[in-house]
């Protein structure tokens, strides 16, 4: 009788399936190993790939820290300030008057640079009253900064070390503002004081609103 029982009920086969999960061979941990390696190799190359930037910004929608308003034969001269505010101070982008748009009218090119910029340089020189027209910039860049309160303080005269203009010549309504000396050894102190980022991005910000509205 046990005989036949145990013919009749021959004992269950081993588990295979378990037995290879548990005991797994060489070959798998090779495998495992190559595809560990793979995805290393996967996650560094993604992430050295540099970013792509799509969309270049417009020329247009650049709001410049600074504008320096010259007589046209200071051109070199303000072109020399531009490049030592930007290099050596770090301010910016700016912009000088003759950078601006040819074509277009004195007067809309005026309004443009004194709106896209926080700070307007008035370049104080010799040649400052051989032009009328420097006089005008002077004047209309005061009354745009009276007419908005986000521009108060943003109107800077600056006296450079090449031919400036003598305080005695100085107009009056000039005169009331302090100016910056680059032959003043305080010069780099009062550069950093009055150019602050905060302002800068407060200006842009109101400047951006102001250009969504005119297109809506």
């Amino acid at each position: 009788m046990g005989s036949t029982t145990s013919k009749e009920n021959p004992p269950p086969p081993p588990n295979k399936e378990k037995s290879t999960a548990g005991n797994a061979g060489p070959r798998d941990f090779k495998k495992n190993h190559e595809l560990c390696d793979l995805s290393c190799e996967i996650e560094e190359i993604s992430t050295n790939v540099p970013e792509i930037n799509s969309s270049e910004e417009d020329p247009d929608d650049v709001f410049y820290k600074f504008v320096i308003l010259h007589a046209e034969d200071d051109t070199s001269e303000a072109s020399r300030l531009q490049h030592l505010l930007q290099n050596k101070f770090c301010i910016k982008p700016g912009i000088i008057f003759a950078e601006m748009p040819g074509g277009r009218h004195l007067l809309e090119n005026l309004n443009d640079a004194m709106n896209r910029s926080a700070w307007t340089i008035i370049l104080l020189t010799e040649h400052f009253f051989s032009e009328t027209w420097c006089e005008f910039q002077s004047y209309t860049s005061l009354i745009n900064a009276l007419n908005k309160q986000h521009k108060y303080n943003s109107v800077i005269p600056l006296r450079p070390l090449n031919n400036p203009l003598p305080r005695e010549k100085t107009p009056c309504v000039l005169q009331a503002i302090n100016a910056l000396e680059e032959g003043s050894p305080g010069f780099g102190k009062q550069v950093k004081k009055i150019f602050q980022e905060s302002k800068y991005r407060q200006q842009q910000a109101i400047w951006r609103k102001e250009r969504t509205n005119e297109t809506h």
